[in-house]
């Protein structure tokens, strides 16, 4: 088998080689590391190979603390020393930014980190009966495939939430229809922990009961959810209290349902929507566009600082919510919330939103391009750019630079999801008046 020498590490967390002037990807293999590994993939233009055997290690490839680490596919990256992890997703993002957009950001932000364990309050975890495997299986997919991780505990959710898988395996199997459960959605709040059942058959009533002892019994709620995310109900206990988590500095509450989008990473949400409130820096009397607002995630502390903001979102039902959070919050005079869709912007359709000072945009993986190109004249003076995908921050920030007039300020990641390949960031564009 081929020995291989680690340059880098590509945007899957998988190590770069070279052999022959061909590109080798390598996974389980760290940047800087001399390693063997078997190629079971052959391109082209590339390779893609297996680890086998480390030569000369990393001196920031550490044990992996889960156990399921390289069976599981939730995790990618936890070979690889928490901090590390950071500087790895900078440079995707620098690499990406330049090679994608030929754009480099002015001042590269420090990272933003939170809990290296136990930060997952979202996760949706698949439900599988396998009768091999001595019945129910409740955890993430394995690696590249469809099959269920036989997980017992997991450290990237919150403790309580860990100790509950070997139990909500239990609690399946003493339903009526375990073979109909496809998956159960966790959401962790500051208020409680839910746990929403997607049922493809009706339950029984001896099955409310399984399920009401549960509740109880591990202080959750129990939702159902017979069709789609806006079916799912609250069953046990009836009067448990909402969801919500709150922005401390601004003293904002978001309320929320389970299946409703939020950030999986509640502390680095947090610091995330303070850098942006730094970059943006609203002001009394200015009027600031949200577009992608969702529930009202930067909205309402946009608004707490005296800021008037119009909240743009393609959900209807989300835009009630941000509505129902901005009332309850206290700040409906300085909130007004529009349902539209952002991925058939036009300058038109962006006219009716009214003029704004300044944009702040948190697309989901597609991007924003049909936003930044319906930008009126003169556009806002600033820009705050969410991002779930550095590809699409590359494409939309070499329009805002070259055809637009925008400096890339700063730019620089938020490690959202520790131990995976994901990189989140935020980058801040300034216009460059004539």
């Amino acid at each position: 088998m081929p020995v291989f020498d680690i340059e880098s590490m590509d945007h899957e967390a998988r190590g770069i080689a070279r052999l022959d002037g061909k590109t080798v990807f390598v996974e389980g293999a760290l940047p800087r590391e001399r390693v063997v590994a078997s190629i079971y993939r052959r391109h082209p233009n590339y390779e893609r190979a297996r680890l086998e055997r480390v030569i000369r290690p990393s001196s920031q490839r550490v044990d992996p603390a889960c156990p399921h680490f390289g069976t599981c596919g939730g995790c990618s990256m936890q070979h690889l020393d928490f901090v590390a992890q950071a500087a790895v997703k900078g440079r995707i993002l620098e690499d990406t930014l330049w090679h994608v957009g030929r754009v480099r950001a002015e001042h590269i932000l420090p990272p933003i980190l939170g809990p290296a364990w136990a930060y997952r309050t979202r996760a949706r975890l698949t439900v599988r009966h396998v009768a091999k495997k001595g019945g129910v299986l409740v955890g993430f997919h394995e690696r590249k495939s469809t099959y269920v991780t036989d997980m017992n505990r997991c450290p990237v959710l919150p403790g309580s939430v860990s100790a509950l898988l070997p139990e909500l395996r239990r609690v399946v199997e003493r339903l009526s229809i375990p073979t109909r459960i496809p998956q159960i959605e966790v959401a962790v709040a500051e208020s409680g922990t839910a746990l929403v059942f997607r049922h493809l058959e009706p339950l029984t009533p001896g099955d409310h009961e399984v399920l009401d002892e549960f509740a109880r019994r591990h202080r959750v709620q129990i939702w159902l959810q017979p069709k789609g995310p806006d079916s799912a109900h609250l069953v046990h206990p009836g009067d448990a209290p909402a969801l919500h988590y709150t922005h401390a500095e601004s003293a904002v509450r978001v309320y929320f349902r389970p299946t409703d989008f939020t950030q999986v990473n509640a502390g680095v949400n947090a610091m995330l929507v303070r850098r942006a409130l730094a970059l943006l820096e609203p002001r009394q009397g200015e009027r600031i566009a949200d577009l992608f607002c969702g529930l009202g995630n930067f909205t309402l502390p946009i608004a707490r600082l005296g800021a008037s903001v119009i909240g743009v979102e393609g959900s209807a039902t989300l835009i009630e919510r941000a509505e129902d959070n901005a009332a309850r919050n206290g700040l409906a005079e300085r909130c007004q919330f529009l349902v539209a869709d952002l991925f058939q912007c036009t300058p038109v359709s962006l006219l009716k939103f009214g003029r704004f000072d300044k944009l702040l945009i948190d697309p989901p993986r597609d991007g924003a391009v049909a936003v930044v190109k319906a930008l009126p004249d003169p556009p806002p003076a600033r820009i705050v750019y969410v991002s779930c995908n550095p590809a699409t921050l590359a494409r939309d920030a070499a329009y805002l630079h070259h055809e637009r007039r925008y400096r890339l300020v700063a730019a620089g990641i938020a490690n959202m999801f520790p131990h995976t390949s994901h990189v989140e960031s935020i980058a801040c564009f300034e216009h460059e008046r004539p």
